[in-house]
């Protein structure tokens, strides 16, 4: 530790850094953070090894004003420049990781909660990999204050059609200083729907990566007078924007799903692994599709995840095993949305997918028809349910499944519960214009 201090306080000299950002998220995955200016590198010492007081009980999730004070403790292993700040007088920043003032990790940090569950993996010989695939789109607002896709491009396409070629080329370059490798960019099917995919790593990283990529792309688009949304159905009538997930379990840095003998080259713990997140998958809903808005993109007609079923190669299944093996094999889980925490995402699908190898839950034979489809008694036929179809239905779905609340733990998971029902109860008794256009001469 105190060698990696070092070089960071050596990075901060060298680059003349005035600002330091200490980040974090609340139970939302909302990134909050405060900055602390620098008189001399060597003030980065104290803040690394001892950390921050702050108050709690001001952040979503986090504690009550009667046990207000908490410490923020920055991870060196997180350090970066903003590349969006001035160079000169610049900023950096570190994620971060909260802590109770007698020094014992904070139950409501969502990050801990990850942390958590991948050092219960690891104790058992497991490395957890997440490779995520969010889509955003770039809006902007009229006379009206209405917002509009960008341009009127749509899969894959190229310029003229496409408008967000120079916009892409500027988010790539600016996430490569952040560190990130960068696997593709396209435009997607929706008019203004964008995906930028980068390369999958250790499932910590790669939250922590989702944060900085979600801000960043934001902080980037802005400059250039347009907004960014991650919001999961902005448009009506057009695909949502998914963030499908990527999943590998290694031990002694081999791929366990990968078995050259098995059927369909898939060993058994990929089977289990399936079989876990497939029984999971109505209560991690919840976690992974966490908004009102979630479940207007999660609909049969749209492309959208919402058969409870696996594939090898087929995009219309909840759970696809893409076509790579080796060392590339891997399950991809389709229903999340980028509105989620990531933390909190990835410790719930981790641990269902390890339920599923305790218990040997057998996922079943694939599908590889096109679930889309077949109507309802096709489904019923082939015993295919549905995910849940609204907020509602999830957050109660995850009421009864004690895994994916164990997965959250005692602190967030009543928390995490309670705003669900909140933001349900909120929506519910809204009046939208489509009620009074179709209702009001009732």
């Amino acid at each position: 530790m105190e060698d990696k201090i070092g070089k960071v306080i050596q990075e901060i000299e060298r680059c003349g850094t005035k600002f330091v950002r200490l980040q974090f998220v609340d139970i939302h995955g909302t990134p909050k953070n405060m900055a602390v200016p620098l008189v001399k590198p060597d003030d980065m010492e104290d803040i690394l090894k001892d950390g921050l007081l702050f108050d709690g009980s001001s952040v979503a999730g986090f504690v009550n004003i009667n046990e207000s004070d908490l410490i923020i403790k920055p991870d060196p292993e997180t350090f970066s420049h903003l590349p969006w700040r001035p160079e000169e007088k610049g900023v950096c920043r570190f994620i971060c990781d909260i802590y109770w003032p007698d020094g014992k990790p904070f139950e409501g940090d969502p990050r801990y909660i990850l942390k958590r569950t991948l050092e219960k993996a690891k104790n058992d010989g497991y490395e957890y990999n997440v490779g995520p695939e969010p889509e955003f789109f770039i809006v902007e607002k009229d006379e009206d204050g209405r917002i509009h896709p960008h341009d009127n491009g749509v899969y894959f396409d190229v310029e003229p059609v496409d408008q967000g070629t120079d916009m892409r080329r500027e988010l790539v370059l600016g996430l490569e200083e952040l560190k990130f490798e960068v696997e593709a960019s396209h435009h997607e099917v929706a008019p203004g729907q964008h995906e930028i995919s980068f390369k999958f790593d250790d499932a910590l990283k790669t939250a922590d990566a989702v944060i900085t990529f979600k801000q960043a792309i934001k902080a980037i688009v802005d400059k250039m007078g347009y907004l960014v949304t991650f919001m999961p159905k902005p448009f009506f009538g057009e695909n949502g924007s998914g963030m499908h997930c990527h999943q590998s379990l290694f031990k002694h840095s081999e791929n366990l799903f990968y078995d050259p003998e098995g059927k369909n080259q898939l060993s058994q713990e990929a089977m289990y692994f399936m079989g876990g997140l497939l029984k999971h998958s109505p209560a991690l809903a919840c976690v992974v599709a966490p908004t009102i808005n979630s479940y207007k993109r999660l609909v049969p007609g749209y492309e959208a995840p919402v058969y409870i079923s696996y594939g090898l190669k087929n995009r219309s299944t909840l759970v696809r095993v893409p076509a790579s093996r080796g060392k590339g094999t891997r399950i991809e889980f389709r229903c999340p949305d980028p509105s989620c925490n990531p933390y909190l995402a990835f410790a719930a699908m981790l641990e269902a997918g390890m339920d599923g190898i305790k218990n040997k839950v057998d996922p079943g034979e694939p599908v590889e028809i096109d679930v889309f489809g077949l109507d309802e008694s096709g489904l019923e036929e082939m015993g295919i349910k549905t995910l849940p179809s609204s907020l509602w239905e999830a957050y109660h779905a995850l009421e009864k499944d004690e895994v994916i609340k164990n997965a959250l733990g005692e602190h967030i998971y009543p928390q995490f519960y309670q705003l669900k029902r909140k933001e349900w109860d909120d929506y519910r008794i809204q009046v939208f214009r489509y009620e009074q256009d179709k209702y009001l001469q009732i």
